[in-house]
Order: C-alpha cells, then sequence, then structure tokens
C-alpha cells in the first residue's frame, strides 16, 4: 500500500513540476507574459484549494479506493489536454480543471495512511511518501529537458497522462480501504489497525463530516493552517517559477535545467530523514514536543537559507541555498501531514484537507504576487523578502500547535441534544 501511494505521489509531482519545467518553452510558444503566466501557474491551486476538503470528506466516507480512482482518472486527462493547449484561455481553463482533480490526492492518502497504520508509525509513513513525491520532481526536468528538446514541450504532457492512467488501474485492483478487507493480512496486522478501522467507521460519520462550527473554535485547526500557509506560500515557487528563475535570473541554459534536481533530491532526503526523526523524538520527547521542534527547526533554517539566496550572487551558491532552503521545508512536512491525522482522528481526510485548502491560498497568492512582484520590480529576487518573512512566522506558529488535543474529543457526542456547541455544517 505504501509503495502505491509513493507512485502516486512521484507521478502527482511530475505532472505538477513538468509544467514549471516546460514554462520558458511555453510562454515563448504561446506568447504569455510573467504577469500572465503568475495567473498560469496560481489557477491550478485556486481550484486545488476549493476541491481539498470536499475531496477529503468524501474519502474519509466512502474510503480512498474509489475516491483516488477517479480523481487520479481525471487530472491525467487533462495532464494529457494540457498538451494539446494554442493558447493562454484555454490553458487557464485546463489548468482549472487538472487542480480540481488534483485536490483530493493529499487528503485521501492521509486517509489510507490513518486506517492502515498506528499512530507512532505515522512520521515514518508520510516521510515515505512525501520522500517519493520529491523524488518525482527530481526525475521531472530529467525526462522533460529530453523529451521537449527532441520532441517538444507538448510530449511530455501526453507521457505523463498515460501514466496516471495505468496507476489508477492497479490501484482499484489491488488496495481495499482497509486491512480488515484485504485478502493474505497477517492477524498481527489486523490486531494492530482493528481500533484504527473503528474509529474511521465511527456511527457519527456515517451521516455526518467534521462539525466544523466546534473544529473552528480550536486554536489546533488555525495555528495549522497557518504554518500550511505560510510554508506552501515558499513551497510552491519550486512548481511554478523555479526553472524560469534560474533561467532569466541566474543565467542557466535549457540543459542546465537538469541540475534543478538537485533541490527535489535534498527535498526527498529530508523528507524521509523528518519522518524519521519525528517518530523517534516522539518516542523520546512526547507527541506536543516531538512533533513541534520538527517544525521549529525546518521552517527557521529554510529562512535563513532564503535570505542568504537574495545575497548570493555565484550560481551554484544560489542553487545550493535554493537546495537547503528547499530541505528545511520538507524536512518538517511530513510532521505536519501527522498532525492532521493526530487532532483529526476519524476525520482525517477532512482535516488533512482543510490543512491543504490553507496551504495552496498560500500557493496561490505566491504564484500571482512572484509575477507581479518581478513586473512591477524587475527583479526575480525581490519576491524572495516576503517568502523570508512567512517562513520565520510559520516557525513561529509551531508553538501554538498540540498535537495531543484533538479537534473532536469522541467522548463529545455532536449528535446531542444536550451538546452546548452548534452542530456541525
Amino acid at each position: 500500500m505504501l509503495g502505491l501511494l509513493s507512485l502516486l505521489l512521484i507521478i502527482t509531482y511530475l505532472d505538477r513540476v513538468c509544467i514549471s519545467v516546460a514554462g520558458p518553452r511555453m510562454q515563448e510558444a504561446l506568447n504569455i507574459s510573467p504577469l500572465a503566466w503568475g495567473w498560469v501557474t496560481g489557477i491550478f491551486t485556486l481550484s486545488y484549494a476549493a476541491f481539498e476538503i470536499p475531496s477529503g470528506a468524501l474519502g474519509d466516507r466512502i474510503g480512498p479506493r474509489l475516491v483516488l480512482t477517479r480523481i487520479v482518472l481525471w487530472w491525467s486527462g487533462f495532464t494529457f489536454l494540457t498538451g494539446l493547449v494554442t493558447g493562454y484561455y484555454p490553458l487557464l481553463f485546463i489548468r482549472f480543471f487538472f487542480g480540481m482533480g488534483e485536490a483530493g490526492a493529499f487528503p485521501n492518502t492521509a486517509v489510507a495512511v490513518s486506517r492502515w497504520f498506528p499512530v507512532h508509525e505515522r512520521g515514518r509513513a508520510f516521510g515515505v511518501v512525501l520522500m517519493a513525491s520529491q523524488l518525482g520532481g527530481a526525475i521531472a526536468p530529467l525526462l522533460v529537458v529530453p523529451i521537449q528538446v527532441h520532441y517538444g514541450w507538448r510530449a511530455s504532457f501526453y507521457l505523463f497522462g498515460i501514466l496516471g492512467v495505468a496507476w489508477s488501474a492497479v490501484w482499484y485492483w489491488w488496495f481495499r480501504d482497509s486491512p480488515q478487507q484485504k485478502a493474505g493480512i497477517s492477524q498481527e496486522e489486523l490486531e494492530e489497525t482493528r481500533d484504527l478501522v473503528a474509529k474511521a467507521q465511527h456511527p457519527r460519520l456515517a451521516h455526518r463530516g467534521l462539525p466544523w462550527m466546534i473544529a473552528l473554535r480550536s486554536q489546533n485547526l488555525w495555528a495549522t493552517l497557518g504554518v500550511a500557509f505560510c510554508y506552501v506560500y515558499t513551497l510552491y515557487f519550486y512548481q511554478s517559477w523555479f526553472h524560469t528563475y534560474l533561467m532569466k535570473e541566474r543565467g542557466y541554459s535549457e540543459n542546465d535545467l537538469l541540475l534543478s534536481s538537485l533541490p527535489f533530491l535534498v527535498g526527498a532526503f529530508a523528507n524521509l530523514t523528518g519522518g524519521l526523526v519525528s517518530n523517534a523524538l516522539v518516542k523520546k520527547l512526547g507527541l506536543k514536543w516531538g512533533r513541534r521542534s520538527i517544525g521549529i527547526v525546518g521552517l527557521g533554517m529554510a529562512a535563513v537559507c532564503t535570505i542568504g539566496v537574495m545575497f548570493t550572487q555565484h550560481w551554484l551558491g544560489a542553487l545550493i541555498l535554493l537546495s537547503l532552503m528547499f530541505g528545511g521545508i520538507t524536512f518538517q512536512q511530513p510532521t505536519m501531514f501527522a498532525v492532521c491525522l493526530d487532532i483529526g482522528g476519524e476525520y482525517a481526510g477532512a482535516m488533512a484537507g482543510a490543512m491543504n485548502t490553507a496551504a495552496q491560498s498560500g500557493a496561490f497568492i505566491s504564484s500571482v504576487a512572484f509575477g507581479y512582484l518581478v513586473d512591477r520590480y524587475g527583479s526575480y529576487n525581490v519576491p524572495f523578502i516576503p517568502m523570508a518573512t512567512l517562513l520565520l512566522l510559520g516557525s513561529a506558529l509551531w508553538l501554538k500547535i498540540d498535537p495531543t488535543q484533538p479537534l473532536i474529543p469522541l467522548t463529545l457526542d455532536v449528535d446531542s441534544p444536550n451538546n452546548p456547541l452548534p452542530h456541525s455544517i
């Protein structure tokens, strides 16, 4: 199961980073300005954010088997259509629907992990699947650059669209929504995961989603959303403007873009390391500080490296700092997803969806603001100022997150007439 989820996130990031790598050629071929390109990358995040919570809540209710099959088929179709686009406005339309499909990938990955892995293994599990996503980002330039040199930028979108269709077929055939439904699972694993499945199938989930009027009173929810907004504002730079930045600000040639795999390789190592360290610290320091310390250190280091990028003139030094900056962000990323499961409980999909909605709000503002700031000031370095500021803010917000406090305790009957808080909406 973890292997299939890892392959899913590799394909997810291949599809996302593909447009960043092909960006310089696409901007030239379709006559798209920097400000307009910001909207091309931003429209994806707008629809992605809008459909995160519905897709995650749907996974909570009917399971990730059907939901992931549907959404991967959907976004693979629009990946393929990206290769057929001939103008700016059709490209905006296709990218919007592409984002709508990809919205459920991470929330339903969270649902699957919550039903197959006990609490102390979740940080490691997310470390593995998120490492795979960064490998997808690392592989993308190695595939896209040769393909677009020999066959044009359109061919890469055709190839990645077909990969998603193949994954969907295998996932639907092999995966089941819980270990109890899967033949060949050992009795030991069935016992270990029985409580997880029981919580996921709690009676109140049969007819209700996450009771938002209760959840919205939680400091945990708002702190988690704040951290996600802050770090993804910077993270999305690597999926939208990174390759354009290297060519237009740092003087990289198209062939030099093969070196752009470095941040994603560092990110893959950081994702895996962050998950493993999180597991170890939870055992040593407890759940609260085992999670918090990862976030504070990761985003703090990323902020320092972001400041360094603005003052570095050497092309290789800038790439190394950009890689370390990406590594700091991705080091804390598995812990962020683990926290969503910690505080979300049986509403893991909805909580992960809410977190990713805030995250993609940051991504949308980032992609549009980057283009605006470049257009306004004529510099690709100015956009790094808000990046550094938000990373420092995100590091501080980790102090407000307490993973030992669930949003909706199981002891609270949200349907009881004696419940003093409003029912779910």
